[in-house]
């Protein structure tokens, strides 16, 4: 594993729009869809990453304390499967599972999310305000000694 640092786009940068099935229900999750969110977490994660599973109780419990405000909130992984089988969707649905995650897991096929939102390492978070407009990006540095590419 390689150290990576997140990217950082300028301040108010818009987020990228994305279509993505949510691993769990099928649904299809858009950023259209957080419209009248007060803010919306995008996370990087991937199941493989140590890093992820080092904070996934963590990554839990955002979702729960965060269930009752105006955040939006998504997880896209965006691992190539035939790399990384851990990141396919069958088991990001299982993690999401054993997790109790309450808030859409999808995956990233062809990576074109991640690229778009210039996502380095897992997991990376990026938190836009209610205009769309980046307002942080960053790793869980804190809770984690280094970060791997995605």
């Amino acid at each position: 594993m390689s150290q990576t640092e997140s990217t950082m786009a300028a301040l108010g940068t818009p987020a990228a729009d994305f279509h993505l099935l949510d691993v769990v229900s099928g649904a299809t999750v858009s950023l259209a869809g957080f419209a009248g969110k007060h803010a919306l977490l995008v996370m990087f994660i991937s199941r493989h990453c140590p890093y992820v599973q080092h904070v996934k109780h963590e990554l839990a419990r955002i979702g729960r304390d965060y269930a009752a405000q105006p955040l939006g909130i998504v997880a896209i992984s965006s691992n190539y499967v035939a790399q990384y089988p851990d990141d396919a969707p069958e088991r990001l649905k299982e993690m999401a599972a054993e997790l109790g995650l309450n808030y859409p897991i999808c995956y990233d096929e062809t990576q074109e999310i991640a690229k778009a939102y210039d996502a380095a390492c897992t997991p990376d978070f990026f938190l836009f305000d209610a205009q769309g407009g980046w307002s942080t990006v960053g790793s869980w540095m804190a809770h984690v000694p280094a970060m791997t590419c995605l």
